[in-house]
C-alpha cells in the first residue's frame, strides 16, 4: 500500500514493518502550513509520474507537529480529493480534546454527515483512528480505537486486535472513568485550560529573543521557526544546528526533516510533558543557545533543585557529529529491527 501523507511523522509507525511508502503532501509557511487542494494535486500526480498507485490518505487532525487544526473547507476539500480518486482517508484524530482556544476542532465525522446528505461521499473510503494517549494522558494503558464505515475494514481490524487486546482490568478502570460524565469534562476543561497557559508562556519567552511560533491553538507542542538560524536554508545546516542545541544546551526539539517538511529551519517544541520548573529552565537554556556571541562560550542555566539557586555552566562547542537523530536519541536495544538505522550497521 502506497499513501499520500500530510506534514507528519508517519514514518516510524507504519513504514519499518509494513514497508508502506509515504509521499509527503509539499504544505508551505506561506499559507500557514495549511492542505491545499493544488498540494494534494502535486503529490498524487509525483506518485503516478513514478508508476506509484497511491491507497490513501493520511491526515492528522489537530495537526502533530503544527498544532492546528484542519478547518471545515480544507476538510471538504480532503473528502472531496479522495471520494474523485476513490482512495482511502485515514484520520488521526489523537489530539481532538488537545484544543485550548478558538477555532474549534471539527472531526472528519461530522464532514461525512454534510457530505453524505449532497450525495457526495462514498463512507466505505473513509476512516478515524484515536487513542487515550493524548487527550486522557493514558500512553501506558495502550488503548487504541479505529472507527470505520467499512464492514471489511472493521472485521479485519476485529481479527488483527487479538493480538493486542486491552486487559480486562484496564477495560474496566476506562469504562467506569469515562462513565463519569462530571469527571471527564472537568478534566478536559482544565487539560484547556493549562495547555493555553503554556503554550502562551512559551510563546511569550521565545518571543524576548525574537524567535516565533506558527500561531496555533491544539495539541501539545509548538512549531518553532528558526530559519533565520541556518547559514544557509538546507536539510544539511538544519542538521547542523539541531546538533547543535543537543550538544550544547541538552534540549532535544525535533526538526522539521523528521516531518518531511520542505522548508528546513522549523522544528517541533513539546512542552506539555514537563513541570513548570523544567519549563522555565528549557527556555533559559534556548534564549541563552540563540542569544550567544559564540558557539565556544555557551553559557547554560541550571537549576539546583536542592537550594533552589540558578548555576551558571560553561560548555565547549557543541560537537559536529554527524550521527543522525534517531542514533542519537534512540539506544540501540530499542530500535525497531527493520529500522534503518539497523540496516546501516549490519
Amino acid at each position: 500500500m502506497d499513501s499520500i501523507s500530510s506534514n507528519c511523522r508517519f514514518d516510524r509507525d507504519l513504514r519499518w514493518r509494513t514497508g508502506v511508502q509515504l509521499i509527503p503532501v509539499v504544505c508551505k509557511s506561506s499559507n500557514g502550513f495549511k492542505i491545499t487542494k493544488a498540494a494534494l494535486e502535486e503529490a498524487y500526480e509525483k506518485a503516478q509520474e513514478a508508476n506509484i498507485n497511491v491507497k490513501g490518505i493520511l491526515i492528522t487532525n489537530p495537526s502533530n507537529p503544527l498544532g492546528t487544526i484542519l478547518d471545515r473547507e480544507t476538510l471538504q476539500s480532503i473528502v472531496s480529493f479522495i471520494n474523485k480518486k476513490k482512495i482511502h482517508l485515514i484520520c488521526d484524530e489523537i489530539y481532538a480534546a488537545t484544543v485550548f482556544s478558538q477555532p474549534k476542532f471539527i472531526s472528519i465525522a461530522e464532514i461525512i454527515e454534510e457530505e453524505e446528505e449532497e450525495g457526495n461521499c462514498n463512507r466505505d473510503l473513509i476512516h478515524i483512528v484515536y487513542s487515550l494517549s493524548k487527550d486522557m494522558g493514558f500512553p501506558g494503558f495502550r488503548v487504541g480505537i479505529l472507527y470505520s464505515y467499512n464492514d471489511e475494514v472493521v472485521n479485519c481490524a476485529r481479527k488483527m486486535s487479538s493480538f493486542g487486546l486491552v486487559s480486562t482490568q484496564t477495560q474496566h478502570l476506562i469504562a467506569t472513568m469515562l462513565s463519569d460524565d462530571e469527571f471527564v469534562e472537568g478534566f478536559m476543561a482544565e487539560s484547556s485550560k493549562r495547555l493555553a497557559k503554556r503554550y502562551n508562556f512559551i510563546r511569550n519567552e521565545l518571543s524576548k529573543v525574537k524567535i516565533e511560533c506558527l500561531e496555533s491553538n491544539a495539541g501539545l507542542f509548538c512549531w518553532m521557526d528558526l530559519r533565520k538560524m541556518l547559514k544557509n536554508p538546507t536539510l544539511e545546516e538544519e542538521m547542523v544546528l539541531w546538533r547543535g542545541i543537543v550538544n550544547g544546551v541538552k534540549l532535544n526539539v525535533s526538526p522539521g526533516s523528521s516531518f518531511h517538511c520542505s522548508e528546513p529551519g522549523w522544528f517541533r517544541v513539546c512542552f506539555a510533558n514537563m513541570d513548570d520548573e523544567t519549563m522555565e529552565v528549557a527556555l533559559k537554556r534556548m534564549q541563552m543557545f540563540v542569544g550567544k556571541p559564540k558557539e565556544e562560550e555557551m553559557v547554560v542555566v541550571e537549576r539546583n533543585k536542592r537550594s533552589k539557586s540558578i548555576i551558571l555552566r560553561r560548555l565547549g562547542s557543541f560537537s559536529s557529529s554527524r550521527r543522525t537523530m534517531e542514533e542519537a536519541i534512540m539506544p540501540p536495544c530499542i530500535l525497531s529491527p527493520q529500522s534503518p538505522l539497523v540496516s546501516a550497521r549490519t
